[in-house]
Order: C-alpha cells, then structure tokens, then sequence
C-alpha cells in the first residue's frame, strides 16, 4: 500500500529541529480558508481535532491529518511535505532559518 504522505530529507531535518526545541509535534494539511491550503505545524496535541480529520500517517515522527472530506475532494493524492523560504502561515510553527512548510501532490 502506497504512503499518504511522505517528506524530503529537508523537512525531516526541520522537523527534527523544531522536536528538540518544542517536543513532539503534529501537522494538519489546511484545506484552502483562512490559511490557504499550507501544511500547519504544531506542538503535538495543540489543535483540537475534530471527528472527521484523517490521520494519513507520520513524517518525522510526527502525526500528518488532513480534513477526511477535503482529502476525497482532492482525490485522496499522496502529499510530499517539504520546506520552503518565507514566514509561516497562520499559527504554523516557523522553522527556524525563517522556512516554512509546504506540501505537494
């Protein structure tokens, strides 16, 4: 079976950077409203989950949800988490080194 989401070597290594200094942590892929369609980071049990988020898998050794209905309407693609320059979206996390990040179908 095909992984749901995996990541460069470059968001393993940011995500193991942002674990040492906040402890464990959690993604949900945002589905496109107020903070545009960005992966979201958090410290591991930070954003309330609701009943219908969908646990694609872990990257990092962190947990990666998406919106169970928003994944079907994007035709359930497999998502590449990566890092990019700029601040971060929202309340995401910023990595440090001002990255952010980003996924890919």
């Amino acid at each position: 079976m095909a992984k749901k989401v995996v990541a460069t070597a470059a968001a393993i290594a940011a995500i193991e950077r942002l674990t040492t200094t906040h402890g464990e942590l959690m993604f949900f892929q945002s589905g496109g409203c107020c903070d545009g369609s960005s992966p979201m980071c958090f410290r591991a049990g930070e954003l309330l989950l609701e009943p219908n988020e969908l646990l694609l898998g872990e990257v990092g050794g962190a947990s990666f949800f998406v919106d169970a209905d928003q994944h079907e309407r994007w035709n359930r693609p497999e998502l590449l988490l990566d890092v990019a320059v700029g601040p971060a979206p929202g309340f995401s996390l910023e990595v440090p080194g001002g990255l952010h990040f980003v996924t890919r179908a």
